[in-house]
């Protein structure tokens, strides 16, 4: 799911500037304690969960957009 995730997410790189940061969730215990089985997840830079398990692209479209 996260690949799926990742690779939708790319598919805005046309229409959007923006860095991706991958993080293990299960490497952090705050992180996995939080998300557990939500994953995987888009969190914005601001701390918005954005979307679980599968890319939510009008709600990312309208977070992104707030950037420009």
């Amino acid at each position: 799911h996260d690949r799926d995730m990742l690779a939708a997410l790319e598919t805005l790189r046309g229409e959007f500037v923006f860095e991706v940061a991958v993080v293990d969730v299960d490497a952090d215990q705050a992180l996995e304690a939080k998300y557990d089985e939500l994953v995987p997840v888009l969190v914005g830079e601001d701390g918005v969960e954005l979307c679980h398990y599968f890319l939510d692209v009008p709600k990312v479209r309208e977070y992104l957009g707030r950037f420009q």
